[in-house]
């Protein structure tokens, strides 16, 4: 049986994970009213990513003998001033999950869970990936700078990406 403490912080995690989802999806949208396929294409795989890294932790919190407890999902913002602004605040969002990320293994690491610290490992790791993922985006959005053109070529090289289901623990 999971710890009371960690049980409620995986539960905060989920709703986390589920918000992510939800504001990406708001991203997308963002993207098909700039008519950038790619773009949505990214935020499509992102999606899906969120999703299944939400439904990881709900899994895992059952597998564990815990309660899963959703909560309401914040709304999020539904406009940026360019694709640039928007991918800045994918970082700052993500660099924040991966902080909610340390902080659910400081409370492994303090009830003495070592399966969580096992299986939050992985999280961690992907939290490096997608950190790394957008900051590639990011530096090649403010090389193109008002550069249409150039635009265009990087929202063709997005629409390449694909989702591949994570094998999560």
């Amino acid at each position: 049986m999971i710890n009371e403490k960690m049980e409620k912080a995986f539960n905060d995690q989920i709703n986390k994970e589920l918000y992510s989802e939800y504001l990406y999806l708001s991203m997308k949208a963002y993207f098909e009213r700039l008519n950038l396929k790619g773009f949505v294409n990214w935020m499509n795989v992102q999606i899906q990513e969120e999703h299944a890294h939400g439904m990881g932790m709900f899994d895992y919190l059952h597998q564990r003998g815990g309660k899963v407890v959703l909560e309401a999902i914040d709304k999020p913002k539904s406009d940026w001033t360019s694709p640039l602004n928007c991918f800045e605040e994918i970082l700052a969002h993500e660099e924040f999950v991966t902080s909610r990320i340390n902080a659910l293994l400081d409370v492994a690491e303090e009830t003495k869970d070592r399966a969580a610290t096992i299986f939050l490992n992985w999280y961690l790791k992907e939290q490096v990936e997608e950190e790394d993922s957008v900051g590639n985006v990011l530096a090649s959005l403010k090389l193109i700078g008002d550069d249409k053109k150039a635009l265009l070529m990087l929202d063709k090289d997005l629409a390449a990406r694909v989702f591949n289901p994570p094998v999560i623990g």
